[in-house]
């Protein structure tokens, strides 16, 4: 392993280590956000905002894209994968979401987990009509980062570039709860 190599290693695990401890504290729920349909919603926030860690990574038509790219915008980074079924169950929800919400600012990043070849990520998307930026963690580094341990996991990322909340497991987003999440972060300027 080169010396740079290593030490993007060590500063992903750092970065994946703060999250974990972020994470394990109670979480301090905003005011806006203390609707009993919301609490059921089963989403994390966190004590204490951090920046999202950065990453680009392939599309589906190998272009490169990163997370600093939509900065400014509330970024929906959901991690998945073609061999989870509640993953693909899922999808058709963050599809519409993204039809609703996108000229709103909202931004899906659909990180599929799969090793294997892209083939088969850009397949399933074709066949199920989703629209959205799909990108490629083939090595899991991006994984690594945000502590990903179980699939799907979405990790909500302000207009600021810092993380809002997580979800880990699938979610109704398109009900009452998921909407006020992600219509409140929207309504919520980057200064914040």
């Amino acid at each position: 392993m080169n010396p740079d190599s290593l030490q993007v290693s060590i500063k992903g695990w750092l970065v994946a280590g703060l999250l974990g401890v972020i994470f394990a504290l109670p979480a301090g729920v905003p005011a806006s956000l203390m609707a009993e349909e919301v609490e059921s919603f089963k989403f994390t926030y966190p004590k204490q905002r951090l920046d999202a860690p950065a990453f680009q990574l392939q599309d589906l038509n190998g272009d490169a894209a990163s997370l600093e790219a939509y900065r400014g915008k509330v970024v929906m980074v959901h991690f998945w994968a073609t061999f989870c079924l509640p993953c693909l169950e899922e999808m058709p929800v963050l599809e519409s979401l993204w039809q609703e919400y996108g000229g709103q600012g909202l931004m899906i990043l659909g990180i599929a987990g799969d090793r294997g070849d892209i083939e088969i990520i850009r397949e399933f998307a074709e066949k199920t009509g989703v629209s959205f930026p799909v990108l490629h963690d083939q090595e899991g580094l991006v994984r690594n980062r945000y502590k990903v341990t179980a699939l799907p996991t979405t990790y909500m990322v302000g207009r600021d570039g810092k993380i809002s909340g997580r979800a880990i497991g699938t979610r109704a987003w398109s009900e009452h709860g998921g909407r006020e999440v992600i219509e409140t972060l929207l309504d919520t300027p980057a200064s914040q």
